[in-house]
């Protein structure tokens, strides 16, 4: 008789289980998706260290060696892709990818 029982809770209390999982990972994901500091440094997968600053509509970003380059929002209503000919950088949480022309793209992270 309790056998039949725990299973019958059991059965019951399975969705649930399953409902409470979606809603963390839900969650994680949010945080993620948070606005963009005015300025983060990201560590890169070659051992070098890229700034980016958001300047609201584009972002400078300023590689290892000192220079410099501004980057317009690419489409112009994006807070998350940047880009000028053969330049651009995708944002997405913690996590950056940096394209320039003729080299292979470059992971960093936060």
């Amino acid at each position: 008789m309790a056998l039949r029982r725990t299973v019958r809770v059991t059965l019951a209390l399975f969705p649930l289980l399953i409902t409470a999982a979606c809603v963390s990972q839900t969650t994680k994901v949010a945080d993620l998706t948070a606005p963009q500091p005015r300025t983060a440094t990201y560590n890169c997968a070659d051992g070098t260290r890229i700034t980016v600053e958001n300047l609201g509509t584009s972002v400078r970003v300023l590689g290892p060696d000192g220079a410099s380059e501004d980057l317009p929002a690419s489409p112009a209503n994006q807070s998350s892709r940047f880009g000028a000919a053969h330049d651009a950088i995708v944002i997405d949480g913690r996590d950056a990818l940096v394209m320039k022309g003729g080299k292979t793209p470059l992971t960093c992270t936060r």
